[in-house]
């Protein structure tokens, strides 16, 4: 095990040897930037707008030409996955229904009603079913991924951090937009376009939309069906209006929905090479040998206001949230194979659809913060949530007809109470300090089982409140160099899985965290470069964990007594030439279970390399989490050449994260390799950046990568995004 000490010395000599940045931080600007000096980048991480040297939070922000880049072949949410520092990004259904890990915790439950301790936030609402979550991402003011807990100033299951997403807003000052156009390998297209209108000397309007499609290119080569998987069609949209009838009052109306049809996850049986983590001899990505179906479709609808007062001495918010799914089926060949012959046959058929007929969630907050200038600030809320959803799951046989259906219901209320001070105790000395009360209160139980026999009861209730705290403190060493350090806790509410034929409802336990953190963050060289750092270290009690398959297809919830982690996260960017930018970022994450109690069933057809107890049960004691890379490393960097008439430009982003457990035991088999993609464009713009034309590449060497698998009686995974290669158009008006 290596040290924190040893630790912090090898990324301080990666960080002193690597050219680092972080195009992966450009973002919006306080003050306009000199040639070859970076921008201002402010963050909303404390619920205000201030400088990110100033935030005494690790905090990374994506924007612009950074969301442009990776988003450019058509990429979903996932794609976020190793792009700043601790962060993880997975999903076992495709496009949706997307898991997030910061620090190496998170949680791989792919259950109807899972519940996360990531909390993903879109314009200021919590999105807090995994359907949600997968919203896509477009005309996107920015991305801000806060790391550790968060549980004072944000209102849903936070311990691990935050990624909050806001959308760009209307605007009174005239019309504007863009249109971004791009088309990639295996018929990808992206129609990405906004518009903002004032609609009067008060009101205006923006409207934004996404187009995203993908021919189906793999085969089903069992039942002889050429290029009849892995595409996608969908599209979303959002229209604002903004009423902003005096300096003192303003309104921000949100309306958004999205529509998809697809492919499901493709799994694939037996690609996995016995006694390693290798992708079998001969496997070919543009083949499948399935015997079952496999579709997906989805929709949602939301809205949201926004209300905000100046009063004089205080600023009064309100945020008012509705979100729903009407329409959610995904359906795939779980076993990955058929029961005849090819490289697909498998000992037994399962064959599922997941489904969500109808979720409706409400969300109300209230929150004040004060105004006048002076050592002392504060700001203060109450929050309330409200979901209210149905879902479920259904079975099939080899001919494709349901034979078994079960539809449950989960009915979760939620409100807290919260504030925070700020008090500058000198020019040199800012200390912090937050408070919240959560009171969380779920009620679940099963309405319709058909043709299957679920054991234990029908309905449980859990309930749980608790109080969360922070205390953190920012010392100015100079005009350019802040020091921070901070403590503190989170909270996520119970969560509940579905009975099946052999495991009851279960319900996991409230599990909290208590984490330490200290960093560095610098303007260096007159504001050319910047650069932070910052270590962790954090307990969680009570982990709750997901244990699923064995030789089965069931999902059950557990509390791990304890679970540790600790690490460390740099980011460096600079101009090294006004024409030439380069960046870098690095995270260790190191967690391990601390439980002898716990075991789990143990695969059928893989290595288990942990010991094993009196049952034959594995121990996971001193494993670490799920999805947890130790290593993730970004790198890009990007020179202009500038000629008469515009800038000729090349690009490049590489993104590594190092192998992980797929599973709470550890196996050969179910680990995924050390992975590492990389990105490559060229291009044009003129007119002052109006237009804009290249060529890009995504995962350009064309990795192929196991990156996670299912737990039955037989070698199935699934793999990641091919490579692409296609051109994008993109203009400005």
């Amino acid at each position: 095990m290596m040290k924190l000490s040893r630790m912090h010395k090898r990324l301080l000599a990666l960080s002193a040897m690597l050219p680092m940045t972080a195009m992966a931080q450009e973002a919006g600007q306080t003050a306009p930037a000199a040639s070859g000096q970076l921008e201002t980048v402010t963050v909303t991480a404390q619920r205000r707008t201030e400088n990110i040297k100033e935030v005494p939070v690790s905090v990374s922000m994506l924007a612009h030409e950074k969301l442009d880049v990776i988003l450019s072949s058509g990429q979903d949410i996932r794609v976020l996955a190793g792009k700043v520092p601790s962060l993880n990004v997975e999903s076992s259904t495709g496009r949706v229904f997307p898991r997030f890990y910061v620090r190496g915790y998170g949680n791989a439950d792919f259950s109807t009603f899972a519940s996360q301790p990531v909390s993903l936030i879109y314009d200021d609402v919590v999105q807090e079913n995994p359907i949600l979550k997968g919203y896509p991402m477009f005309d996107l003011a920015g991305v801000e991924v806060l790391r550790g807990p968060q549980g004072t100033l944000f209102g849903r299951n936070t311990p691990a951090g935050v990624v909050k997403f806001e959308s760009a807003k209307p605007s009174l000052k005239g019309i504007e937009g863009f249109y971004n156009l791009s088309y990639a390998t295996h018929g990808t297209a992206n129609v990405e376009a906004a518009a903002n209108i004032p609609l009067s000397n008060v009101w205006a309007m923006r409207v934004s939309t996404l187009r995203q499609h993908r021919d189906d290119y793999v085969s089903n080569a069992f039942l002889n069906q050429p290029d009849s998987m892995e595409g996608y069609n969908e599209h979303a949209e959002r229209v604002q209006f903004l009423f902003q009838p005096s300096s003192t009052f303003n309104a921000l109306f949100n309306i958004h929905q999205r529509s998809g049809v697809g492919s499901s996850r493709l799994f694939r049986a037996n690609i996995i090479k016995k006694g390693t983590n290798d992708l079998v001899d001969g496997f070919d990505a543009e083949k499948i040998f399935t015997n079952g179906q496999n579709y997906q479709n989805l929709n949602t609808k939301g809205g949201s206001i926004r209300l905000s007062w100046d009063l004089g001495s205080v600023k009064l918010y309100s945020i008012s949230g509705y979100e729903t799914v009407s329409d959610y089926n995904s359906r795939g060949d779980i076993d990955g194979g058929n029961p005849v012959n090819g490289p697909g046959v498998v000992p037994f058929q399962v064959e599922t659809a997941g489904f969500i007929p109808e979720l409706q969630q409400y969300s109300q907050e209230f929150r004040v913060e004060s105004k006048k200038a002076g050592p002392l600030s504060w700001q203060a809320g109450v929050y309330y949530f409200n979901e209210d959803a149905r879902g479920g799951s259904d079975g099939y046989n080899t001919a494709g007809a349901r034979t078994t259906h079960v539809l449950s219901q989960q009915q979760n209320r939620a409100s807290a109470a919260f504030g925070s001070v700020n008090y500058a105790v000198n020019d040199a000395l800012t200390v912090r300090g937050g408070l919240r009360y959560t009171k969380d209160v779920k009620d679940f139980r099963t309405l319709e089982a058909v043709n299957t026999v679920l054991v234990g009861p029908q309905s449980v209730h859990a309930d749980k409140d608790k109080f969360n705290w922070d205390l953190s403190g920012t010392y100015v060493l100079n005009k350019d160099v802040n020091v921070y350090a901070r403590v503190a806790t989170g909270f996520r509410a119970p969560s509940v899985a579905a009975a099946s034929t052999s495991v009851p409802i279960t319900v996991a336990d409230a599990e909290t965290i208590t984490s330490y953190e200290a960093g560095i963050k610098a303007d260096l060289l007159n504001r050319r470069a910047r650069a932070s750092l910052s270590v962790y270290d954090f307990d969680v009690k009570n982990q709750q964990l997901t244990v699923v398959g064995g030789n089965s297809n069931v999902t059950k919830l557990i509390n791990a007594a304890k679970t540790k982690g600790r690490g460390i996260e740099a980011e460096l960017e600079g101009f090294v030439t006004p024409d030439f930018k380069v960046s870098t970022s690095a995270s260790y994450n190191f967690t391990e279970i601390k439980d002898p109690s716990l075991s789990v069933n143990k695969c059928a057809q893989c290595t288990v390399t942990d010991p094993l107890n009196a049952s034959g049960r594995v121990i996971i004691n001193g494993n670490p989490l799920p999805q947890a890379p130790k290593w993730i490393i970004n790198a890009s960097a990007r020179y202009n050449y500038p000629l008469a008439d515009g800038n000729l430009f090349v690009l490049t982003d590489w993104s590594y994260r190092s192998k992980v457990n797929f599973f709470l035991y550890e196996a050969v088999e179910f680990s995924g390799k050390a992975m590492t993609e990389g990105g490559l464009r060229v291009g044009y713009n003129w007119a002052g950046g109006k237009y804009e034309i290249a060529a890009f590449g995504r995962n350009i060497t064309g990795t192929q990568r196991i990156t996670g698998a299912i737990d039955f009686n037989n070698l199935t995974g699934f793999i990641n995004e091919p490579r692409q290669w296609g051109v994008q158009f993109k203009g400005t008006f």
